[in-house]
C-alpha cells in the first residue's frame, strides 16, 4: 500500500482541479443558454486533470500505458462534456459516443487481471436492473444505444472493482480510487438517464456534476499507482 507521504504529494497537483470545480459551481451557468464559454467552464476541471497527469512527466506517460489510456479517456470526456452542453440541439448522442470511448479506454487501463467473477456478477445484476428501470421509457435508437452504453460503463466498473482485493490485503489507495471513481461515474450517468428519459430528478444537475467530477478525479488518481510503486521500490 502507498505510504501517506506519497498520497499527500498528489494533493498540490490537484489544487487547480478543485479551484476549477468551485468556479463551475459558483458560476452555475444556465443550461438553457449553451455557449462556448459555458462549455469551457464545464470542461475546465477535466482540463486540470490533464495537467495533473502531465505534471508527473512525459516519461511517466511514455513508460506506462495505463496512464496514457486514462489521459486519453479524459480527453474524450472533455469532448463529451462539450457535446452535452448542446444536447438539446441534437448533440446528446455525440456526447454518449465520446463517453462510450472513455469507458473503453478506462477499462483497458484497469486491465483484465484479476478476473473477480463475483464482482462481475454483481455489476451485471445492478446494470441489468438499471436498464430494466429505463427500458419502458426508451424508444427508437435509444433502446439500443442506452443498452450498449450501460454494458460499457458496467464493464469499466467491473474492471475497476475487480482490482480492489480487500480480502487478500493487496489493495492500494489508487485501486480504491479507481473503484470509487467507477461507482460514482455510474451514479452520475444513471442520474442523467433517469432525469432525461424517466422523470425529473430533484437537484439533478448538482448530483450529476458533483459525482462526475469526483469520479474523474479519482480515476485520474488511480493512474499514478505505477509511479508510486517505483517510489516505494527506491525507498527499499
Amino acid at each position: 500500500m502507498a505510504s501517506p507521504s506519497v498520497v499527500k504529494s498528489e494533493g498540490p497537483k490537484l489544487v487547480p482541479f478543485f479551484k476549477a470545480t468551485c468556479v463551475y459551481f459558483v458560476l452555475w451557468l444556465p443550461t438553457s443558454a449553451p455557449s462556448w464559454f459555458s462549455a469551457l467552464i464545464k470542461c475546465l476541471p477535466i482540463f486540470c486533470l490533464w495537467v495533473f497527469l502531465l505534471a508527473h512527466g512525459f516519461s511517466f506517460l511514455v513508460e506506462h500505458a495505463s496512464a496514457r489510456k486514462i489521459l486519453a479517456g479524459l480527453i474524450f470526456s472533455a469532448l463529451g462534456d462539450a457535446f452535452l452542453i448542446w444536447q438539446e440541439q441534437g448533440y446528446f448522442v455525440h456526447g454518449l459516443l465520446m463517453f462510450a470511448i472513455t469507458h473503453i479506454l478506462y477499462s483497458s487501463a484497469f486491465g483484465m487481471k484479476p478476473i473477480n467473477v463475483r464482482a462481475g456478477l454483481v455489476i451485471t445484476l445492478v446494470s441489468g436492473l438499471c436498464y430494466s428501470l429505463l427500458y419502458p421509457y426508451l424508444s427508437g435508437p435509444f433502446t439500443y444505444l442506452v443498452a450498449v452504453y450501460i454494458a460499457l460503463i458496467a464493464f469499466m466498473a467491473w474492471r475497476a472493482i475487480a482490482g480492489l482485493q480487500l480480502a487478500n490485503d493487496l489493495w492500494t489507495w489508487t485501486k480504491l480510487s479507481a473503484c470509487l471513481g467507477a461507482v460514482l461515474f455510474m451514479v452520475s450517468d444513471l442520474t442523467i438517464a433517469v432525469n432525461k428519459f424517466c422523470f425529473p430528478v430533484p437537484h439533478s444537475r448538482a448530483i450529476i456534476m458533483a459525482t462526475y467530477y469526483a469520479a474523474q478525479m479519482l480515476i485520474a488518481l488511480s493512474a499514478v499507482e505505477c509511479q508510486d510503486a517505483e517510489v516505494a521500490r527506491k525507498r527499499l
